[in-house]
Protein backbone atom coordinates (compact mmCIF):
# COMPACT_ATOMS: atom_id res chain seq x y z
CA UNK A 1 0.00 0.00 0.00
CA UNK A 2 1.27 3.44 -0.92
CA UNK A 3 0.61 6.59 1.13
CA UNK A 4 2.79 8.96 -0.83
CA UNK A 5 6.08 9.96 0.75
CA UNK A 6 5.48 7.67 3.72
CA UNK A 7 4.87 4.57 1.59
CA UNK A 8 5.03 1.30 3.53
CA UNK A 9 6.30 -0.35 0.35
CA UNK A 10 9.80 1.00 -0.35
CA UNK A 11 9.95 -0.69 -3.75
CA UNK A 12 6.66 0.92 -4.80
CA UNK A 13 7.88 4.32 -3.60
CA UNK A 14 11.13 4.06 -5.56
CA UNK A 15 9.17 3.16 -8.69
CA UNK A 16 6.98 6.24 -8.28
CA UNK A 17 9.98 8.55 -7.88
CA UNK A 18 11.36 9.45 -11.30
CA UNK A 19 14.20 11.98 -11.05
CA UNK A 20 13.84 12.74 -14.75
CA UNK A 21 10.27 14.01 -14.24
CA UNK A 22 10.22 15.79 -10.90
CA UNK A 23 7.10 17.70 -9.83
CA UNK A 24 6.20 19.50 -6.60
CA UNK A 25 5.14 17.12 -3.84
CA UNK A 26 2.05 17.80 -1.73
CA UNK A 27 0.11 14.80 -0.48
CA UNK A 28 1.23 12.09 -2.89
CA UNK A 29 4.09 11.59 -5.33
CA UNK A 30 3.75 13.55 -8.59
CA UNK A 31 0.58 15.40 -7.54
CA UNK A 32 2.22 18.76 -8.32
CA UNK A 33 0.51 20.48 -5.37
CA UNK A 34 1.85 24.01 -4.98
CA UNK A 35 1.17 27.01 -2.76
CA UNK A 36 1.66 30.39 -4.39
CA UNK A 37 1.30 33.97 -3.15
CA UNK A 38 1.35 37.18 -5.15
CA UNK A 39 -0.13 40.66 -5.43
CA UNK A 40 -2.12 42.02 -8.37
CA UNK A 41 -2.55 45.77 -8.98
CA UNK A 42 -6.35 45.47 -9.14
CA UNK A 43 -9.24 46.37 -6.87
CA UNK A 44 -10.23 43.67 -4.36
CA UNK A 45 -13.33 41.73 -5.42
CA UNK A 46 -14.72 38.83 -7.45
CA UNK A 47 -13.03 40.06 -10.61
CA UNK A 48 -9.67 40.10 -8.84
CA UNK A 49 -10.16 36.50 -7.69
CA UNK A 50 -10.98 35.40 -11.23
CA UNK A 51 -7.96 37.26 -12.54
CA UNK A 52 -5.74 35.40 -10.07
CA UNK A 53 -7.16 32.04 -11.16
CA UNK A 54 -6.71 32.80 -14.86
CA UNK A 55 -3.14 33.91 -14.22
CA UNK A 56 -2.38 30.64 -12.43
CA UNK A 57 -3.77 28.66 -15.36
CA UNK A 58 -1.41 30.52 -17.69
CA UNK A 59 1.43 29.65 -15.32
CA UNK A 60 0.64 25.97 -15.85
CA UNK A 61 -1.48 25.17 -12.78
CA UNK A 62 -4.54 22.93 -12.87
CA UNK A 63 -7.52 23.46 -10.56
CA UNK A 64 -6.34 26.86 -9.24
CA UNK A 65 -7.90 27.89 -5.94
CA UNK A 66 -7.76 31.21 -4.12
CA UNK A 67 -7.78 30.28 -0.43
CA UNK A 68 -7.11 33.75 0.96
CA UNK A 69 -7.19 37.27 -0.40
CA UNK A 70 -7.02 40.73 1.12
CA UNK A 71 -6.88 44.33 -0.02
CA UNK A 72 -3.41 45.68 0.74
CA UNK A 73 -4.35 49.22 -0.15
CA UNK A 74 -6.79 50.67 -2.63
CA UNK A 75 -6.16 49.14 -6.04
CA UNK A 76 -3.92 46.29 -4.81
CA UNK A 77 -5.01 42.78 -3.77
CA UNK A 78 -2.90 40.06 -2.15
CA UNK A 79 -3.62 36.34 -2.80
CA UNK A 80 -2.70 32.97 -1.33
CA UNK A 81 -3.47 30.26 -3.87
CA UNK A 82 -3.22 26.52 -4.38
CA UNK A 83 -2.94 24.60 -7.62
CA UNK A 84 -1.44 21.53 -9.26
CA UNK A 85 1.65 22.17 -11.36
CA UNK A 86 1.52 20.49 -14.78
CA UNK A 87 5.22 20.99 -15.54
CA UNK A 88 8.16 18.82 -14.47
CA UNK A 89 11.94 19.02 -14.65
CA UNK A 90 14.76 16.54 -15.23
CA UNK A 91 16.64 16.64 -11.93
CA UNK A 92 19.46 14.48 -13.29
CA UNK A 93 20.58 17.21 -15.70
CA UNK A 94 20.97 19.95 -13.09
CA UNK A 95 24.49 21.27 -12.52
CA UNK A 96 24.97 24.06 -9.97
CA UNK A 97 28.33 25.87 -9.60
CA UNK A 98 29.43 25.70 -5.95
CA UNK A 99 32.21 27.13 -3.83
CA UNK A 100 35.09 24.67 -4.01
CA UNK A 101 36.03 24.16 -0.38
CA UNK A 102 35.71 21.79 2.54
CA UNK A 103 33.81 23.20 5.51
CA UNK A 104 35.87 23.22 8.69
CA UNK A 105 34.88 24.09 12.24
CA UNK A 106 36.18 27.27 13.85
CA UNK A 107 38.93 25.38 15.68
CA UNK A 108 39.89 23.47 12.56
CA UNK A 109 40.09 26.67 10.53
CA UNK A 110 42.25 28.36 13.17
CA UNK A 111 44.61 25.39 13.18
CA UNK A 112 44.68 25.30 9.36
CA UNK A 113 45.67 28.98 9.24
CA UNK A 114 48.35 28.49 11.91
CA UNK A 115 49.89 25.54 10.12
CA UNK A 116 49.63 26.80 6.52
CA UNK A 117 49.74 30.61 6.71
CA UNK A 118 51.39 31.37 10.03
CA UNK A 119 49.65 34.67 10.71
CA UNK A 120 46.15 36.07 11.09
CA UNK A 121 44.06 36.70 8.00
CA UNK A 122 42.76 40.26 7.88
CA UNK A 123 39.11 40.30 6.81
CA UNK A 124 36.95 43.39 6.25
CA UNK A 125 33.18 43.12 5.83
CA UNK A 126 30.37 45.56 5.12
CA UNK A 127 26.94 46.09 3.64
CA UNK A 128 27.81 48.49 0.86
CA UNK A 129 25.96 51.19 -1.03
CA UNK A 130 22.51 52.18 0.23
CA UNK A 131 21.94 48.84 1.96
CA UNK A 132 21.09 49.60 5.60
CA UNK A 133 20.69 45.98 6.67
CA UNK A 134 23.38 44.44 8.86
CA UNK A 135 21.76 41.07 9.62
CA UNK A 136 23.79 39.30 6.94
CA UNK A 137 27.21 40.77 7.59
CA UNK A 138 26.68 40.53 11.37
CA UNK A 139 25.81 36.82 11.08
CA UNK A 140 29.19 36.23 9.44
CA UNK A 141 31.36 38.74 11.29
CA UNK A 142 30.05 39.25 14.84
CA UNK A 143 31.52 37.18 17.63
CA UNK A 144 28.16 35.63 18.58
CA UNK A 145 27.49 34.66 14.97
CA UNK A 146 24.17 33.09 14.03
CA UNK A 147 22.31 29.83 14.71
CA UNK A 148 25.15 28.37 16.76
CA UNK A 149 27.84 29.24 14.22
CA UNK A 150 30.34 31.69 15.73
CA UNK A 151 31.27 34.72 13.64
CA UNK A 152 34.74 35.58 12.35
CA UNK A 153 35.46 37.92 15.28
CA UNK A 154 35.66 34.84 17.49
CA UNK A 155 38.34 33.13 15.41
CA UNK A 156 41.84 33.31 16.92
CA UNK A 157 43.53 33.45 13.51
CA UNK A 158 41.26 36.01 11.83
CA UNK A 159 41.30 39.75 12.42
CA UNK A 160 37.74 40.71 11.49
CA UNK A 161 36.67 44.33 10.90
CA UNK A 162 32.93 44.87 10.49
CA UNK A 163 32.23 48.28 8.95
CA UNK A 164 28.46 47.92 9.24
CA UNK A 165 25.92 49.17 6.71
CA UNK A 166 25.58 51.88 4.06
CA UNK A 167 29.33 51.86 3.49
CA UNK A 168 30.44 53.60 0.31
CA UNK A 169 32.58 51.43 -1.93
CA UNK A 170 35.35 54.03 -1.87
CA UNK A 171 35.38 53.99 1.95
CA UNK A 172 35.39 50.20 1.91
CA UNK A 173 38.42 50.16 -0.38
CA UNK A 174 40.19 52.83 1.66
CA UNK A 175 39.80 50.68 4.77
CA UNK A 176 41.12 47.67 2.88
CA UNK A 177 44.22 49.61 1.87
CA UNK A 178 44.72 50.95 5.41
CA UNK A 179 44.46 47.51 7.01
CA UNK A 180 46.25 45.65 4.20
CA UNK A 181 43.27 43.33 4.00
CA UNK A 182 43.56 39.80 2.72
CA UNK A 183 39.84 39.25 2.22
CA UNK A 184 36.84 41.49 1.54
CA UNK A 185 33.28 40.41 2.33
CA UNK A 186 30.26 42.26 0.92
CA UNK A 187 26.71 41.62 2.13
CA UNK A 188 23.73 42.68 0.01
CA UNK A 189 20.26 42.30 1.47
CA UNK A 190 18.31 45.01 -0.36
CA UNK A 191 17.79 43.83 -3.95
CA UNK A 192 14.90 45.93 -5.30
CA UNK A 193 15.44 46.77 -8.97
CA UNK A 194 18.71 44.81 -8.77
CA UNK A 195 20.48 47.56 -6.83
CA UNK A 196 22.72 44.86 -5.35
CA UNK A 197 24.08 44.12 -8.81
CA UNK A 198 25.02 47.77 -9.30
CA UNK A 199 26.80 47.93 -5.93
CA UNK A 200 28.69 44.70 -6.48
CA UNK A 201 29.82 45.55 -10.01
CA UNK A 202 30.89 49.04 -8.96
CA UNK A 203 33.14 47.62 -6.23
CA UNK A 204 34.88 45.25 -8.65
CA UNK A 205 35.46 48.05 -11.15
CA UNK A 206 36.89 50.33 -8.45
CA UNK A 207 39.21 47.61 -7.15
CA UNK A 208 40.45 46.97 -10.69
CA UNK A 209 41.04 50.68 -11.21
CA UNK A 210 43.15 50.77 -8.03
CA UNK A 211 45.09 47.67 -9.11
CA UNK A 212 43.83 45.80 -6.05
CA UNK A 213 41.41 43.24 -7.44
CA UNK A 214 43.93 40.41 -7.75
CA UNK A 215 45.50 41.21 -4.39
CA UNK A 216 42.46 40.34 -2.29
CA UNK A 217 40.03 37.46 -1.94
CA UNK A 218 36.67 39.02 -2.79
CA UNK A 219 33.43 37.40 -1.60
CA UNK A 220 29.80 38.46 -1.54
CA UNK A 221 26.68 37.07 0.09
CA UNK A 222 22.99 37.65 0.57
CA UNK A 223 19.52 36.16 0.00
CA UNK A 224 19.73 36.56 -3.78
CA UNK A 225 23.42 35.76 -4.12
CA UNK A 226 24.78 32.44 -5.33
CA UNK A 227 28.23 31.32 -6.43
CA UNK A 228 27.38 31.45 -10.13
CA UNK A 229 26.17 35.06 -9.96
CA UNK A 230 29.17 36.08 -7.86
CA UNK A 231 31.60 34.66 -10.42
CA UNK A 232 29.75 36.40 -13.25
CA UNK A 233 30.12 39.72 -11.43
CA UNK A 234 33.86 39.27 -10.90
CA UNK A 235 33.95 37.87 -7.34
CA UNK A 236 35.90 34.85 -6.16
CA UNK A 237 32.98 33.27 -4.31
CA UNK A 238 29.33 33.83 -3.48
CA UNK A 239 27.47 32.65 -0.38
CA UNK A 240 23.68 32.46 -0.35
CA UNK A 241 21.04 31.05 1.96
CA UNK A 242 21.99 28.61 4.73
CA UNK A 243 25.67 29.44 4.70
CA UNK A 244 27.53 30.56 7.80
CA UNK A 245 30.86 31.89 8.99
CA UNK A 246 32.22 28.33 8.86
CA UNK A 247 31.68 28.24 5.09
CA UNK A 248 33.23 31.66 4.52
CA UNK A 249 36.21 31.17 6.83
CA UNK A 250 37.03 27.74 5.40
CA UNK A 251 36.94 29.07 1.85
CA UNK A 252 39.07 32.13 2.61
CA UNK A 253 41.73 30.09 4.40
CA UNK A 254 41.98 27.43 1.70
CA UNK A 255 41.88 29.96 -1.14
CA UNK A 256 44.65 32.01 0.48
CA UNK A 257 46.83 28.89 0.70
CA UNK A 258 46.07 28.01 -2.94
CA UNK A 259 47.28 31.45 -3.98
CA UNK A 260 50.49 31.07 -1.99
CA UNK A 261 51.56 28.10 -4.13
Amino acid sequence: MSTGLYSTDKKEFSNELNLKEIKPYGDTMNDGKTQLSFTLPVQCGDEAIEAAKQLMKKMGFENPQVVFYKELTKGFTFFNCYGSCTHNIDFTTIVVPKVDTSVMTMDETDEYIKQNIGRKLIVIGASTGTDAHTVGIDAIMNMKGFAGHYGLERYDMIEAINMGSQVLNEDFIAKAIEMKADCLLVSQTVTQKDVHIKNLVELVEMLEAEGLRDKVILCCGGPRINHELAKELGYDAGFGMNTYADNVASYMAEEFVRRMK
